[in-house]
């Protein structure tokens, strides 16, 4: 039995993976993994995920070029979230942010500000949205 074997996956198949920036701690963004994705991730050292919304399967930063190389893969005490540790080339999010958590409430949760600088324009990397 492998360790795949041994987590819990919900009942789609999925489980949440935390991007985090390996140097510094910042997580860069959360996403969802098949045990493919999980299994494709550890043999490239390159991070793959499950597109919910675009039921499709996916590497980061195959068309931005954004791409995250793996330093480490851990899973919490449950089994059921992946932790991810990783060198990040350009924005993680698809946005232009280095974070997808870039933005924080302010004022009691009545507006939010944006924490960090854009790093490129979501048109220049993926093109204009139809």
């Amino acid at each position: 039995m492998s360790v795949f074997d041994s987590l819990k996956w919900n009942a789609d198949g999925l489980l949440p993976a935390i991007i985090q920036d390996a140097t510094n701690g910042r997580v860069l963004m959360l996403a969802w993994m098949n045990r493919a994705a999980l299994e494709k991730t550890v043999e490239t050292g390159r991070t793959w995920f499950w597109s919910r919304s675009r039921q499709k399967f996916w590497m980061k930063g195959e068309s931005s070029g954004h791409v995250q190389v793996v330093k480490d893969v851990s899973y919490d005490c449950d089994g059921d979230t992946v932790l991810i540790q990783v060198e990040q080339t350009g924005a993680a999010c698809h946005e232009g942010y280095r974070s997808c958590f870039f933005r924080s409430l302010q004022d009691g949760g009545k507006v939010s500000h944006i924490t960090e600088p854009q790093l490129v324009v979501p048109e220049s990397v993926y093109g204009k949205k139809p």
